[in-house]
């Protein structure tokens, strides 16, 4: 691939449904350290948070800086616009967009991710993981493109929305997940207490420093079949 990859986190600590999770321990780590260390395992690019210019977010800033990624700082609602801007600022020429909830964010991801956007697309999904797993991609174009072009609430929340939903002005891209990682009836994120509380157990579960998806999701099956018996 020619030119510049990032792959850009975001992240506050002002999370409306569960604040302050981006902190959260799990398995002895901080969620947020969790969604670094398994983005930067791919060996495919820098990781980037993307958090807020709010004074509460420095936190976030020097966690994400003491264990080795960069650190961008936008508005903190228009959240496609902070993507944009951490693009230009670092030069980035294609974004992997990854979530400060996915604790279990797949490793192998971005790879699969960023070879289908080689291929010419605008905008690359994998689907069929586990929902809070993957990762999405798309142009330094694009998104220049969207935070023009798109103006609801949504779309500069949700980021790819306007992306997604406009078929006809991006060239969209869904790639299927790999065989032993197509689970879209499991959810591995963390939006709630309950979320937060089921993920410590599946780590916990698991007991290795860095899991694969594979034995989180078997870990997570061993569970459900234990609530079934």
């Amino acid at each position: 691939m020619t030119g510049t990859v990032g792959i850009v986190l975001q992240a506050r600590l002002a999370s409306a449904r569960l604040p302050f999770k981006a902190i959260a321990p799990i398995a002895g780590q901080p969620l947020l350290v969790h969604c670094i260390e398994r983005l930067q395992a791919g060996g495919r690019a820098d990781v980037i948070l993307a958090t807020t210019d709010r004074p509460e977010d420095d936190a976030l800033a020097m966690l994400a800086v003491s264990h080795g990624a960069r650190v961008y700082r936008g508005d903190a609602t228009d959240v496609l616009a902070r993507y944009l801007g951490a693009a230009e600022a670092f030069g980035l020429d294609y974004v992997i967009r990854a979530t400060g909830d996915n604790p279990a964010v797949e490793c192998g991801g971005p790879g699969r991710v960023l070879d289908a956007l080689a291929g010419g697309a605008d905008y690359v999904i994998e689907e069929g993981l586990p929902y809070g797993t993957c990762v999405e991609g798309m142009t330094r174009a694009a998104l220049a493109r969207a935070v023009r072009d798109c103006h609801r609430p949504q779309d500069r929340e949700h980021v790819t929305l306007g992306i997604r939903e406009a078929p006809e002005r991006f060239r969209v891209q869904a790639l299927e997940a790999p065989v032993g990682l197509r689970r879209p009836d499991l959810r591995l994120t963390v939006d709630t207490r309950a979320d937060l509380l089921y993920m410590r157990d599946l780590f916990r579960a698991v007991a290795e420093a860095m899991p694969p998806l594979s034995r989180l999701i078997a870990a997570a099956d061993t569970f459900q079949r234990r609530e079934a018996a």
